[in-house]
């Protein structure tokens, strides 16, 4: 999904605030029903990179994703499946994903196994798949705040202090699929 030594980003909030912005775009085209990017769906993108990278916008809040959770908490989240609901961790604690409920999220008990402590995107891409947007803006929305927090977001994105990450930065989506093969949630 990602190379990381792609000459367009330096930094991980380089990296971060492009993926978060073709989120956007992704959103903004499935909800629309759009079968490809349109003129519109670009400038959502590069609006939002630009107010990202400048600091006139900001990441949205989790309460949003909170919400979504709740509403969608009878069926797994990754697949889709109403029977045997556990929750995961989508940063895996193994790998010191904080044990929270922004990490939390309720999938099958056959999903759960499936991924352990695999990277989400990196399950996925396993599984064939692009994930379903709404996880992966949760996922994006955690590693964002994390490296906030952790001072990461202007670390080179060759910095060895990303090598121990609970999550896979190489693995970060720059590029997404069109909106015609891509799902809001399962």
């Amino acid at each position: 999904m990602n190379d990381t030594s792609d000459k367009r980003f330096t930094t991980v909030k380089e990296l971060l605030y492009w993926s978060y912005a073709n989120l956007a775009m992704a959103h903004y085209a499935i909800s629309n029903q759009e079968k490809k990017y349109t003129k519109v769906s670009f400038m959502v993108r590069a609006r939002l990179h630009k107010g990202l990278m400048n600091g006139s916008m900001h990441i949205g809040t989790i309460m949003d994703d909170e919400k979504i959770k709740l509403i969608n908490s009878d069926r797994c989240a990754y697949c889709g499946n109403s029977s045997d609901i556990s929750i995961d961790h989508i940063l895996p604690r193994v790998k010191n994903g904080m044990e929270s409920s922004d990490n939390y999220i309720r999938v099958c008990k056959h999903c759960n196994s499936s991924k352990g402590a695999k990277d989400l995107i990196t399950w996925f891409e396993q599984r064939g798949e692009f994930p379903p947007i709404l996880i992966l803006r949760r996922y994006l929305k955690i590693i964002i705040s994390y490296c906030i927090e952790n001072n990461l977001m202007e670390c080179s994105l060759s910095d060895s202090k990303l090598k121990d990450l609970p999550f896979d930065i190489s693995r970060v989506p720059t590029n997404y699929p069109s909106p015609d093969k891509l799902t809001l949630h399962k």
